[in-house]
């Protein structure tokens, strides 16, 4: 299996997010194809180890900044690293794409290069944040601000596919977030899509959660809109952030607690890993037909390693194929127990 990278993607430029494709390549066994400008790729790979990697160049001279209008700078650079990347998805030279770089052009594109897979209303970014005893995959995490609710019904049911092929949790549950756990709680919104997600197919729903039960654990899957789920995660990012620095600052403050920071560096160091983005590495588009995984701007090579692994497990486990086989039977059956009421 291959992977596609928008080498140009991503704040700390290609030879970081170069240094952690081949990093991930390594670990978890897949080859790479490497979109952006041939010469600048060349020369950033002329300062790495390559050895042992299957990888190839794919020309795509133009980038996507930042600050351009996602769906037009789509069309008008066809030979953009993102469009590129997404193409040989679509034509099976890859099995996914990485992308760290304009999440909205990914999205774009993605509808506009893939399509949307059978049966799909709206796509949605989905991504796990730490939590106690493990990870709680969360979604939709920028995809769509202002979906309906049946849209947010659909997002609980791909992410329960998602969960029970990738990371086989055979009834994982489903919470919806809220400002309380009563099911009269919430915005318009949430009260809506309550009574939606108690009735829908192949969703174990638990009721509803709060912020708070995201880093707990309480169910394996939280779903919410785009805005407030966006809103959660760098909420969640800059508590990580902050956690970390107050942790470094005051074990530091004085000489004894630097000598005791010596035995306990290993400790510090593996919580600094459980509140890392950079361990979860990317959040996978599902809903198109392809593997498509957006990478947080910032990443680091590790993150771009991880995020190697998100796009190698969904392409392995067949995600668009899941999704195109059970949606419509999960819609069939909401159909079916409609007609009987």
């Amino acid at each position: 299996m291959r992977i596609a990278i928008d080498a140009t993607g991503g704040d700390l430029g290609p030879a970081t997010v170069l240094a952690g494709a081949i990093d991930g390549a390594r670990r978890f066994g897949v080859g790479l194809l490497i979109c952006g400008p041939e010469a600048e790729i060349r020369d950033a790979l002329a300062r790495l180890d390559t050895t042992g990697v299957d990888l190839e160049i794919i020309d795509a001279p133009e980038s996507i900044a930042m600050d351009e209008q996602a769906a037009q700078a789509i069309r008008r650079k066809p030979r953009s690293s993102i469009a590129v990347a997404l193409g040989l998805v679509r034509d099976g030279a890859a099995g996914g794409m990485v992308s760290a770089g304009h999440s909205g052009a990914v999205m774009a594109g993605a509808l506009l290069v893939l399509g949307r897979a059978p049966g799909v209303e709206r796509p949605a970014i989905a991504g796990f944040m730490p939590a106690i005893g493990g990870r709680t995959f969360v979604l939709d995490l920028g995809a769509v601000t202002d979906p309906k609710p049946a849209q947010i019904v659909q997002f609980a049911q791909m992410a329960s596919i998602y969960m029970r092929g990738v990371h086989d949790i055979p009834n994982p549950t489903v919470g919806l977030l809220s400002n309380g756990e009563e099911a009269s709680k919430g915005n318009q919104l949430v009260r809506e899509t309550y009574p939606l997600l108690e009735a829908a197919p192949g969703v174990n729903f638990k009721g509803n959660v709060e912020g708070r039960d995201i880093p707990r654990r309480v169910v394996d899957i939280v779903v919410t809109d785009g805005f407030t789920g966006n809103v959660a995660l760098k909420v969640a990012e800059g508590a990580a952030g902050l956690m970390a620095e107050v942790l470094r600052t005051e074990v530091t403050a004085t000489l004894p607690r630097k000598l005791a920071t010596l035995a306990l560096r290993p400790a510090f160091d593996a919580v600094r890993r459980r509140l890392d983005y950079a361990e979860t590495g990317g959040a996978q588009l599902l809903g198109v037909n392809g593997v498509a995984v957006v990478a947080h701007g910032r990443s680091s090579s590790r993150a771009i390693a991880n995020a190697i692994g998100v796009a190698e497990r969904g392409a392995a486990a067949g995600v668009p194929a899941l999704l195109a086989r059970y949606l419509p039977e999960f819609r069939a059956a909401a159909e079916g127990v409609g007609g009987r009421g």
